[in-house]
């Protein structure tokens, strides 16, 4: 549900973050961002609490492996808050943050509400139960075009047949991402296609954000009981309420956020309204920045995702 509660106003430079989600990822992901050195050090922290090389799953996994959630969500979330503290370091400061699912955690960081080697710990406890409950419970997840959420309400309702079909996502633009059980989906699908509409399937491992991740929920509460939050530097705005995030709030939150929408299209709306003059992802693949479009095609926005990217990124708003 929407906490309808208005946004202070930002600073002057209007800038966001966006962190990216899970579904983004594509091997070789970043791979010419290592070796600035806040992007080296933070794949080099993650590899530290994990036991691993994160650096070479983003340089070297086949795309079975990196979808693999377990894979997917260090991988992304190392990227996005390594390409974050390096633009902080070159002078470019968020004035909000926002993330989109598994990207909330990356904002958090960012806004200084989780230390990185918690973060990373938390993620690798969070993609490790969403990994068991999507096994015990397989389900995937489609994007739909074109398509307003009573329809896509009404969609679930109509092609559930007794089974977990839910809107997951509600991405805006007419994007609205499903999520349930295979078959489920599959009639979604195929009913939204019959009456013209488009969809494109999602490179995900289970049904996010869905009822299906329930059994997640209960071992995830117990996890963050014993996770340190502070009060975050810069607003953090949250996926299920579309509000900024504390401490007293942040666990329910994450907890709440296994089963619930990513209410992506109201977050933005309502940055807009308190002053949000550019939407930048940190991350890969330019879904965040795409999907700002879909929304207000006016809105000024980045995707900062390589080098190339990056550099121009720095040389139009960085500082000496």
């Amino acid at each position: 549900m929407l906490d309808e509660t208005p946004l202070a106003p930002l600073g002057p430079a209007g800038l966001v973050f966006m962190a990216s989600g899970q579904g983004s990822q594509k091997p070789g992901m970043g791979a010419d961002l290592l070796d600035i050195p806040e992007v080296a050090n933070v794949f080099a922290c993650a590899s530290d609490v994990l036991g691993r090389d994160v650096a070479a799953l983003v340089r070297d996994a086949s795309p079975e492996e990196l979808n693999d959630t377990r894979n997917a969500q260090i991988a992304i979330a190392a990227l996005s808050v390594g390409m974050g503290r390096a633009l902080e370091a070159r002078g470019i400061v968020p004035d909000a943050l926002l993330g989109f699912s598994l990207g909330q955690v990356s904002a958090m960081v960012l806004g200084g509400m989780l230390a990185e080697e918690d973060a990373f710990a938390l993620i690798a406890e969070r993609s490790r139960l969403m990994g068991e409950a999507a096994d015990a419970n397989p389900g995937v997840m489609s994007a739909l075009l074109k398509i307003t959420l009573p329809e896509a309400e009404a969609l679930c309702a109509q092609c559930a047949e007794d089974e977990v079909l839910v809107p997951a996502n509600l991405n805006g633009g007419g994007q609205i991402v499903i999520a349930g059980t295979p078959a489920a989906v599959t009639r979604a699908e195929e009913a939204w296609a019959a009456s013209k509409g488009r969809f494109s399937r999602l490179a995900t491992s289970g049904a996010f954000h869905s009822p299906l991740m329930a059994p997640a929920q209960a071992p995830f509460a117990d996890y963050l009981a014993q996770v340190e939050f502070r009060e975050p530097v810069v607003p953090v705005i949250g996926n299920v309420h579309a509000a900024p995030l504390d401490v007293a709030g942040a666990r329910e939150e994450l907890v709440a956020h296994l089963v619930s929408p990513v209410q992506f299209e109201a977050s933005v709306a309502k940055l807009q309204a308190v002053g949000a003059k550019m939407f930048a992802e940190v991350g890969f693949g330019g879904v965040l920045a795409n999907l700002v479009k879909r929304i207000d095609r006016s809105a000024p926005r980045a995707a900062i995702q390589d080098r190339p990217s990056f550099d121009a990124f720095v040389e139009e708003f960085g500082k000496e």
